[in-house]
């Protein structure tokens, strides 16, 4: 019974996977949108351009983290999803790609933030630039009030700071923005949430008062 059970459900797998493929080419399909603006960052380093972020290479991804200018903690929820960064560069490197992390926060809190948490991945403060502002992941004011585009929909709500992924392509001098997600479309990039879907109980979180209550930083959980 389980084994018939588990074939029909095969037959879906392969659907889904075959959906994914169908999906990821569309994407890499989108046109190219030049980016003219000079964005300044702020890392270990120093202030660099958008192109330094690039580090020699031509394909770039920013994750959006969400770290407001007055906080003193990153979001828990981006912090999740940075545990599942580490180690992972290495492999991506060797693949043309840069993956990076950039906060509106000033980057001493970043820096201070991220050898808390252990990580080793490149985090860059976009405090003095309008990047975060021109990919909708922070929002002003007025727009909290008034309203403002997240996902590519309208939104209002109280919140300073959305997240999401961007991707860049560096081709001959020029940079081009290839492609972002926003909300649940972050989810492929957290590992322990697709390995949560593959327990007997999945993520258990339809008791909860809301979806990630459960959730914390990794060095504020008590014993399971």
């Amino acid at each position: 019974e389980w084994l018939a059970a588990r074939v029909r459900l095969l037959e879906r797998e392969k659907d889904l996977t075959r959906l994914q493929d169908e999906t990821s080419r569309e994407r890499r399909a989108l046109p190219w949108v030049p980016v003219t603006a000079d964005y300044r960052f702020e890392g270990a380093n120093g202030e660099v351009s958008f192109g330094d972020l690039f580090a020699d290479r031509s394909q770039l991804l920013v994750y959006h983290f969400m770290f407001g200018p007055t906080w003193d903690e990153g979001c828990p929820s981006c912090s999740f999803w940075a545990d599942n960064f580490n180690g992972v560069g290495v492999h991506l490197e060797h693949r043309d790609v840069t993956l990076v992390a950039v906060s509106h926060a000033a980057f001493p809190k970043l820096e201070a933030y991220r050898r808390r948490m252990g990580w080793s991945f490149p985090w860059y403060s976009s405090a003095d630039s309008k990047f975060n502002y021109d990919f909708d992941v922070s929002f002003t004011p007025e727009q909290q009030e008034h309203g403002f585009s997240y996902n590519f929909a309208p939104g209002r709500d109280p919140g300073e700071e959305k997240h999401g992924l961007s991707a860049f392509k560096k081709e001959e001098g020029a940079i081009y923005h290839t492609y972002s997600t926003y909300a649940r479309g972050v989810e492929p990039f957290n590992a322990a949430y697709q390995l949560l879907d593959l327990a007997p109980r999945g993520r258990d979180e339809d008791g909860l008062a809301w979806t990630m209550e459960w959730l914390r930083r990794h060095d504020q959980y008590g014993s399971p």
